[in-house]
């Protein structure tokens, strides 16, 4: 039986598919059928940074309380309490450890390096293995050079690294001016772990009622050449492990996302489409390909097709079809 272990983070993982961040990973029940069904890991649905601050507010106000002029503050307060988003997530945390012997990935989906961050380490302190943030940075502003939008990420992470120890990963976009030196510059920063890449919200147009819609929210198997693409350039130069993510619907995907040298591989839509039990397929389908090849391990093959290691290393840097479109007989 090939053997399926990876290191990811510095976790020991029994696979390389992680369940990625999303409404499936969002309660104790659900994690704990995910572990049942063979996933490596999780990481939970994100906290948002807003919804930190909020519960910043919230404390600050708890602190204040005496001070209060009005009595309907402190009742605000309280209420807003009882649905703290915060406090829920910590929750999560604690009782998903209690619940699961597989790694437990905290999440925080943030835009800024602002006051939240210090709250990075009650997530630590709840028990989480490790720590992804996932940095939405869209390039729209029009009064910051890329310069300026691509340093968050580097703010965000020496801040956050000040109040945990536990392993940190980046989960990024694409929008870059010069992609490859970002991810070299960001393995270097201290992170443990890049996540290539997150989805950004895709607008359309309703025209018949003449509004803007939220579009392509699952992902599609042909969405995998973009991670495929920069996991197979970048997994001989960068200095921390890059996880692949978007587009992964089955085990071949899997192999493919290995073979260009991921450590490990995030899914969620194949998990919206086709339920919990396609990581078993999925796991099924890798070990199959392994015992053909003849590989025991990950680790023989892992990354035995990134563009340094690879006879057509040029194939990785191509983005013209002139051999498709050059004569009239394509299609």
């Amino acid at each position: 039986m090939a053997n399926l272990q990876t290191n990811y983070l510095g976790l020991k993982l029994k696979n390389p598919i992680i369940a990625a961040s999303s409404g499936i990973t969002n309660t104790v029940e659900d994690i704990k059928e995910l572990e049942e069904n063979g996933i490596g890991a999780v990481v939970l649905k994100s906290i948002f940074e807003e919804e930190i601050l909020l519960q910043m507010e919230r404390d600050k106000a708890e602190m204040n309380r005496e001070s209060f002029i009005y009595p309907e503050t402190v009742d605000f307060y309280d209420n807003m309490a009882s649905d703290d988003a915060f406090t829920t997530h910590l929750k999560l945390i604690r009782e998903a450890k209690k619940a699961v012997s597989i790694p437990v990935i905290a999440s925080i989906n943030c835009v800024t390096s602002d006051q939240w961050v210090n709250y990075a380490q009650n997530l630590q302190d709840a028990g989480a293995d490790a720590l992804e943030l996932n940095v939405f940075v869209m390039p729209s502003d029009f009064n910051k050079t890329c310069n300026e939008n691509e340093k968050i990420y580097f703010q965000i992470i020496e801040k956050v690294k000040k109040y945990i120890s536990i392993p940190l990963s980046l989960k990024i976009s694409f929008y870059s001016s010069n992609l490859g030196a970002l991810i070299q510059q960001l393995s270097h920063s201290g992170v443990d772990g890049l996540v290539l890449f997150n989805r950004f919200y895709s607008p359309d147009i309703d025209l018949d009622n003449l509004d803007l819609l939220s579009t392509h929210v699952l992902s599609q198997p042909s969405e995998i050449s973009m991670p495929l693409r920069w996991i197979g350039i970048m997994a001989d130069r960068a200095e921390c492990d890059l996880a692949a993510s978007t587009g992964i619907h089955d085990g071949d995907a899997v192999i493919k996302q290995l073979l260009a040298g991921a450590k490990a591989v995030q899914i969620a839509t194949t998990l919206y489409k086709n339920g919990k039990k396609v990581i078993n397929t999925m796991l099924e389908d890798v070990e199959s390909w392994m015992d053909d090849k003849g590989y025991n391990s990950i680790e023989e093959f892992r990354g035995k097709l990134s563009q340094l290691k690879t006879e057509n290393a040029a194939a990785y840097y191509r983005t013209q079809f002139m051999k498709y479109f050059a004569g009239k007989n394509y299609m």
